[in-house]
This record gives structure tokens, sequence and C-alpha cells, in this order.
């Protein structure tokens, strides 16, 4: 049985699905126990029981995540703000680096801190009134550019960050940013019909493709291919390897087996 949390809820369903609905307050702002919580959960996910194969992230109330708590942050200071800095990359690095695939399920404010733990996620769905940006020069600190780089072509970062103006998830995306946009109230409804396709595939190869795509990120096309064909030939040695291949060929749907913790690929 994992740990209670007091700024996290959790709802692991039998699909292997996992809901995990940030509530701290109308806003979400993120406190230091916050992320200390944040970092605890998505660093092992398994801790919530059962066979995980896909997280949704989102929040309760009518925000995302508007950002940090400004008084705490108010606070920080040269000598303090190390290990703060520290908690708050630990937090936006542990959903990254989270074990299975993490959709971020973004609506009202996703400001700062919010927008980073969005873009940490594997993949964005956005109710397309939903706002995000980088307000950070007006509140004299700086960090997320680097996050919103991986849903957003450069230019694009630059004037939301230069500006400090947020934009709706709509407009966002005709911009050129990569969001999944909907209605409000298809948000969740979106969001898990997208887990529920996820957690259909072999959860193994589903652990191993997250590893992989996070190493091959910022890999050149011909590093990063070859790498991943090696690990091709690696998986071709376990069994849901072959069932994947011969359920397409024949119509069905597959019948994987369950993860295995004694088999393991080093990546």
């Amino acid at each position: 049985m994992h740990r209670s949390f007091q700024y996290l809820r959790t709802d692991l369903g039998p699909d292997g699905i996992l809901t995990v609905s940030m509530n701290r307050g109308a806003a979400n702002a993120v406190d230091l126990d916050m992320y200390i919580e944040i970092a605890d959960l998505f660093g092992n996910i398994d801790q919530v029981g059962g066979d995980v194969r896909a997280v949704i992230l989102r929040g309760d109330g009518a925000h995302f995540c508007a950002g940090n708590d400004l008084d705490e942050f108010a606070t920080m200071t040269p000598e303090n703000g190390t290990e703060r800095m520290w908690r708050v990359r630990e937090a936006f690095f542990a959903i990254q680096d989270c074990s299975v695939p993490v959709i971020g399920a973004v609506h009202g404010a996703a400001l700062g801190t919010g927008l980073a733990i969005a873009a940490s996620c594997d993949f964005v769905v956005a109710a397309e009134d939903a706002r995000l940006g980088l307000p950070e020069l007006t509140v004299g600190v700086m960090g997320g550019a680097r996050h919103l780089a991986r849903i957003a072509p450069e230019p694009l970062v630059r004037r939301i960050f230069f500006t400090g103006q947020p934009m709706t998830a709509r407009d966002l995306m005709n911009a050129g940013a990569s969001l999944v946009v909907c209605d409000r109230d298809q948000l969740d409804h979106t969001a898990m019909a997208f887990a529920k396709r996820i957690a259909g595939f072999s959860p193994t190869a589903t652990r191993l493709a997250k590893q992989i795509l996070n190493r091959v990120e910022m890999m050149d096309l011909k590093t990063g291919y070859t790498f991943e064909q090696g690990f091709t030939v690696k998986m071709s040695g376990h069994p849901d390897s072959k069932e994947a291949l011969n359920a397409f060929r024949d119509k069905r749907p597959p019948a994987y087996a369950p993860r295995s913790a004694s088999w393991k690929i080093e990546v």
C-alpha cells in the first residue's frame, strides 16, 4: 500500500489506467511539499499497486495548475534557493521519467510551473480555452522555456516567454504547438481514450518504449534510429513481440503476458 498524499489524489482503474489529480486550493499552486509528493509518486508509480499501464495527470477545480505558491516563493534566497530548485527539477523530471506514459489533461490555467508540469508529460490534451503561459519575467524568475520547447517551436517559446502573455490552447496549437485540443466537456473523455489505447499494448513493450523515447529525444536521426533498432532485436526474444505480430495478422485482439520483473532490458 502506497503512502497517502496530501495534494495528489490517485485513482487506479482495473484497466491499469491511473488518474492523478492535483488538489491544492483553487489554483493548484505548487509549494515545496507538493513538489516532493510529485517526485515521490511519479518516481515510483508502481507504489499505487496493480499493473499501472498509463497515467492521466489532471487538476481538480477550476485550473490545471496556475504556477508556484507565490507566498512561499517570495521567501527564496540565494542561500535556500539551490535546494528548492533541486526539488522543482526532481518533480518535473520524475514525470518525464515515469516508467509508463503520462498524458497531461489541461484545463483552466497552466502557467509557469503548471506549464512545465504539462510539458513534462509525454503529450498534452487541453481544453480549447485552457490558458498556457510563462509569466516568469512578470514575477522576477527564470525557467520553463526549455519545457515549453518540448511542445512548441523556438520562436513561439520566445514570444511567450518575453511577453509573459498566456495563450489559449487553441491559439497555441494554431501557432504550431503540439497539443490535442478538445471541448472542455470532452477533456477527461479524450484523455481517457488515449490512455485506454496505450493500456491495450504489451505492458512490457510500452515500458521499454518509454525509456527508449526518453533516450532518443535529444539524439540525431542516425544515432537515435540505430539505438531504437537495437531494442527491436532484443524485444524479439519476448513472447509479446510475436503475439503482437500474430494477433495483427490474424485480425484478433492480442493476449499479452503480464509484465514480469524478471524480464528486463537495460536501456
